[in-house]
């Protein structure tokens, strides 16, 4: 008899354990690890017994079981909204995982928040920075070196983040972008035991067997690798970049931080906002995690290079190749190309005036060719990754950072080209419309308008264009409304990056005007990659709109005589999308289990507080018991609505 009772009491315990949760979690819609499972159970086995104790006589327990079972599935439902509330779930996998980068992560938010204290940045991380009230990056040199300096750092990741803010002219002052530059070359190399390490791990022996010679001081040193020179057994000289040892879980937790942080300074402050950090957060972190895997850097110089061989480009420019059998994801190695990085200080500019402008021409017309016909560029084009070679010639390095172009963006930007040249505003805003990424309403005229004022300010008849084109070009898109696609702005970004390193190799050269004069003169052709390349793709295009304009009288009278005799008609299918049936269909469902939930909630207290109506037993009225459940069921419904309701927000 006992063990009967403990049976059956045991069989109850495990009922309520199990199918409580599943109820609440199928109610809910939602999927949660073990432990929550677990934890859910104890908590409606618990609301049993409360319900129990609430219900004191023997015949209100019976007939109100329902109201009981009710009870404790509402207490489970009210457990797991809390708890996602609080603590969002994760794959029960990945939970132990989850708490110790969340835990790491914590850890890290307390450091870089210790920086951001000791280097005054604190104010500007809670949104309190932008005392102006106009939206404004704060933009003064008494913030660009400790802003410098907390990035330094912040280690790895964070110098990488300087880098690049380094060259974004349209963003920030030059206060800033003179400041954030000396980060470009004082990164700290690593410890040569540890690349070593790194290299035998990669290789499965030691690069003095891989080698004939490894150099292990390196020749340069960057945030997420470095550079060794090294000589194959076959004789050839070559360059090893290394990954820096344990820097890929470092820079991902980072990456999480700065997406994060990014979020929190677009709700808080408006500069953050006008900036639109958090795409510019997305965006870098999209391309450090392609820097981290040395076969992308690879397949991106083969793609380079098979375009480059197929145009015959000339030798003015040299893409160094990759050593594919001894190339993997953290090393890379790479032929020597002999010369010093343009904005080192030792690199001499050798030769005459229009030897360099001829060089920096030739790097230009490189760039242009790239993205207006290959489609892949280099999107890093600052003075560290362009060598100056030892016979006179140009080295492009570093493809880890590299922008894609599909076909259309690319005759997008020829059209746009073509505008600037020709001084044509409204072709330059169907360009610059088919670019961006188009709002519903959009002031055509008066960005037509504003386009005219800015070819005029800057391609009129003795002006000199500089990388302020690429400023105002920014500010003028933002300032109506418009949004400019990831990989549009980083063409942009480069050819301003690339306007310093022209500079440099050849100072007062004009990266407007030979840009005019590389699209529309003879001296590249095909083989430059000039308008005479795109012939066919223009010619293609002229002829659509030519066989448009034929059949626009045509259409345009069919048009007018509907009108005049009344037939026109317009046909629209309402709803002929499935996503908006599928829209649609949520709404309504969710109107409906709104209304169904204040129904039954107002039914509910009507019938518990009626004082006719059968009688069940002798205190207990049939109207009570059946309100009681109703009561139940209103209160599920409602934590189903409130659960979906956060789930959105979310």
């Amino acid at each position: 008899m006992i063990v009967g009772i403990a049976v059956l009491v045991a069989a109850s315990f495990a009922f309520f354990l199990v199918v409580f949760p599943v109820i609440a979690r199928r109610l809910l819609g939602i999927q949660v690890g073990i432990t929550r499972t677990v934890l859910t159970g104890g908590v409606a086995t618990g609301g049993i017994s409360l319900a129990s104790t609430l219900i004191r006589t023997p015949e209100r327990q019976g007939l109100l079981m329902g109201v009981q079972m009710g009870i404790a599935l509402m207490l489970a439902m009210v457990f797991l909204v809390v708890s996602e509330m609080v603590v969002p779930s994760a794959s029960g996998a990945g939970r132990l995982r989850t708490l110790r980068s969340r835990i790491a992560r914590i850890r890290r938010y307390s450091q870089i928040s210790g920086i951001a204290v000791r280097h005054g940045l604190s104010p500007y991380l809670r949104g309190r920075g932008d005392r102006s009230g106009k939206g404004k990056a704060p933009g003064n040199a008494r913030l660009a070196r400790p802003l410098r300096l907390a990035l330094e750092e912040g280690g790895p990741t964070f110098v990488k983040l300087g880098q690049v803010l380094s060259t974004r002219h349209d963003l920030l002052s030059p206060e800033f972008i003179a400041e954030l530059s000396r980060l470009q070359y004082q990164v700290r190399p690593e410890c040569p035991e540890r690349i070593a390490a790194q290299l035998h791990e990669e290789f499965g022996r030691p690069p003095e067997d891989v080698f004939a010679h490894f150099e292990h001081e390196p020749l340069a040193a960057a945030s997420i690798a470095q550079v060794h020179l090294a000589r194959l057994h076959s004789g050839e000289n070559v360059v090893v970049k290394v990954q820096r040892p344990g820097v890929r879980a470092g820079i991902e937790r980072d990456l999480d931080i700065i997406c994060r942080m990014a979020s929190m300074l677009d709700r808080r402050a408006r500069w953050a906002r006008d900036l639109g950090v958090v795409e510019l957060a997305e965006g870098f972190a999209g391309s450090v995690r392609e820097e981290l895997d040395f076969r992308v850097e690879a397949r991106n110089l083969a793609t380079v290079r098979a375009a480059w061989a197929q145009r015959d480009a000339g030798p003015s420019v040299i893409i160094p190749g990759a050593v594919d059998d001894l190339s993997g994801e953290l090393v890379l190695v790479l032929e020597r190309l002999p010369g010093l990085p343009v904005g080192a200080g030792g690199a001499e500019l050798a030769g005459s005036e229009e030897e360099r402008a001829g060089l920096a021409r030739s790097l230009l017309g490189s760039l242009l060719t790239q993205v207006l016909v290959d489609g892949t560029f280099h999107a890093d084009p600052h003075p560290g990754n362009i060598l100056l070679l030892d016979d006179g010639r140009i080295g492009l390095i570093d493809f880890g950072s590299v922008g894609r172009l599909d076909g259309q963006v690319r005759s997008a930007l020829r059209r746009f080209l073509m505008a600037v040249h020709h001084a044509d505003s409204a072709a330059l805003r169907d360009a610059l419309l088919d670019l961006i990424t188009r709002p519903e309403e959009i002031d055509e005229q008066g960005l037509e308008r504003a386009l005219g004022r800015f070819m005029a300010r800057h391609f009129s008849t003795g002006s000199a264009p500089d990388v302020k084109v690429f400023v105002d070009l920014f500010r003028l898109v933002s300032a109506h409304g418009l949004g400019i696609p990831p990989e549009v702005a980083a063409v942009f970004r480069a050819l301003a990056t690339l306007e310093g390193t022209l500079t440099r190799l050849s100072p007062g050269f004009d990266i407007v005007a030979e840009s005019r004069a590389w699209a529309s003169d003879d001296r590249g052709g095909a083989r430059a990659g000039g308008f005479a390349s795109v012939g066919a793709p223009l010619e293609s295009e002229l002829y659509s709109a030519l066989s448009a304009l034929r059949r626009l009288p045509r259409r345009l009278d069919r048009v007018t005589s509907a009108l005049e005799e009344g037939r026109l008609s317009v046909n629209v299918r309402v709803l002929a999308d499935s996503r908006d049936r599928r829209y649609l269909r949520v709404l309504v469902h969710e109107i409906l289990l709104t209304v169904l939930a204040g129904t039954a909630g107002l039914m509910a207290v009507i019938l518990m507080h009626a004082t006719g109506g059968p009688m069940v037993t002798e205190s207990i009225r049939l109207f009570e018991v059946i309100g009681y459940h109703l009561l139940v069921f209103s209160g599920v419904l409602c934590l189903r609505m409130l659960y979906v309701i956060f789930r959105a927000q979310r």
